[in-house]
């Protein structure tokens, strides 16, 4: 959850928009599933088309890449002609839902994968089930299933995670440790490989008079990211898939996620946070750390090209060890927003086209050159050695293995607030871990048993 945009920002400074008129017809078709005996990927044989895509990849590297990319489609396919129009996140969440309840809405757009956007949106049946492409042009054996679920609903919105495809993402995101290699260094300490010797460096690190963890958690979500990674080493993945999607059949009430709360309790107990870190800002945090005061911090790699910028060859990344240096890689994490069609679009086929090459092979090495984290065949990629190679080889492991867990805010229209509130207030000893546990059964249940 990279706020506000819940997709990567490795970024620098830039901005493109397009502006163009939206073609559409007023007999919008069935969004339905497509069959896959009408699909045609011959994209040459479409005849003259002109496509609509409505995008939010207007910073640097974003831009640049979706520039690339678009110029190589109509290159080799110039019956395709492309209007981009292209805003800012928040612009783009604002007109989008305008734009697919009227009778020409773009043909692709770049839809939020969350419950009140892409779900919304389903629900309303405004996107097009693109599980007939997926199968036509090798979607599910390009990406893995545990990317694919965040862009899957059921056909009523209600089921988030598993149902139809409806988009596909470019980019990825994983939460993981990031530490301070001079520090380690000092501290006489190597990378953790599990655990317990990730406990036992934070241990040390006090000892010593260093901040083991930078946290600021004035926001509320950043301590999300640090109990879901805590969470995760001892809760079966499936069990943090289903709280997390907000599903019937777990329950916050288990010894494992209370023994999650009393850990992550233990840690301010033994100092391991900075001082007054629920009153420090997320971006304090992070800059503090990118500064050297810091051993650790757990976060997401859109961090990386400032804390890169700032602490260079010092800046390490590694994803959360677990119980043994051999254990299953398992962490938190996400895609950028997905590409969709919408379901009045009188041209799928183009738009399928268009979708599979911007996140095809070739697509992912162009994202790599402009500075961002491609989704699909990350650890393929060729990048120079540090912290970049390290973002690229946790991110493509997790996923290979098929290790990513969704962020605990996915789990209902509320939980975000509901899940931030009561980390605060776990963390300030306003509430046992018990009584935090109890405040997520309720938002949870509630939900579910209402969503079924």
């Amino acid at each position: 959850m990279n706020p506000p945009l819940r997709a990567l920002a490795v970024l620098t400074a830039g901005a493109l928009s397009l502006a163009a008129c939206a073609p559409g017809s007023s007999a919008p078709p069935s969004p339905a599933a497509t069959p896959l005996s009408s699909v045609r990927t011959d994209a040459p044989s479409l005849g003259n088309v002109t496509l609509t895509v409505w995008d939010q990849e207007v910073r640097g590297g974003q831009a640049a890449q979706m520039k690339q990319l678009n110029d190589a489609f109509q290159a080799k396919y110039p019956n395709i002609k492309l209007n981009r129009v292209s805003r800012s996140f928040d612009d783009l969440n604002t007109t989008l839902r305008l734009a697919l309840s009227g009778n020409e809405p773009p043909d692709v757009v770049e839809a939020n994968n969350g419950r009140s956007s892409m779900g919304a949106f389903v629900k309303a049946g405004q996107l097009r089930p693109l599980d007939a492409y997926a199968e036509a042009y090798g979607w599910k054996k390009r990406y893995p299933q545990s990317v694919l679920r965040y862009a899957s609903y059921s056909p009523d919105g209600k089921v988030f995670g598993e149902g139809n495809l409806y988009g596909l993402p470019q980019v990825g995101e994983v939460v993981g440790v990031y530490y301070n290699k001079a520090k380690l260094t000092k501290l006489g300490l190597q990378p953790p490989k599990t655990w317990a010797e990730f406990e036992a460096a934070l241990a040390k690190a006090k000892t010593a008079g260093e901040v083991p963890m930078q946290l600021g958690n004035l926001d509320k979500w950043p301590a999300i990211h640090v109990f879901g990674t805590v969470q995760s080493r001892g809760v079966p993945k499936d069990q943090i898939g289903t709280l997390a999607f907000g599903r019937k059949g777990a329950s916050w009430n288990t010894p494992e996620n209370t023994k999650a709360a009393e850990e992550i309790v233990g840690w301010v107990d033994k100092g391991y946070f900075n001082k007054g870190f629920n009153g420090q800002g997320y971006d304090p945090a992070w800059q503090a750390f990118g500064k050297g005061q810091g051993v650790f911090m757990i976060a997401g790699t859109w961090l990386l090209a400032d804390l890169q910028k700032s602490l260079g060859k010092d800046l390490g990344f590694m994803l959360p060890p677990g119980a043994t240096a051999d254990a299953p890689p398992v962490a938190t994490g996400g895609t950028g927003l997905p590409f969709a069609i919408t379901a009045k679009s009188p041209h799928p086929d183009a738009a399928a086209a268009y979708i599979d090459f911007i996140t095809n092979a070739d697509a992912m090495k162009v994202l790599t050159t402009t500075g961002n984290l491609p989704v699909a065949d990350t650890a393929q990629q060729s990048v120079p050695a540090g912290p970049q190679q390290d973002v690229f080889t946790a991110f493509g492991t997790v996923t290979a293995k098929d290790g990513l867990v969704p962020y605990l805010d996915y789990a209902t229209p509320t939980f975000a607030d509901t899940l931030g509130a009561a980390l605060q207030d776990l963390l300030a000893k306003k509430q046992s871990p018990q009584e935090f546990l109890a405040t997520l059964e309720k938002d949870y249940k509630t939900f579910a048993e209402s969503n079924g």
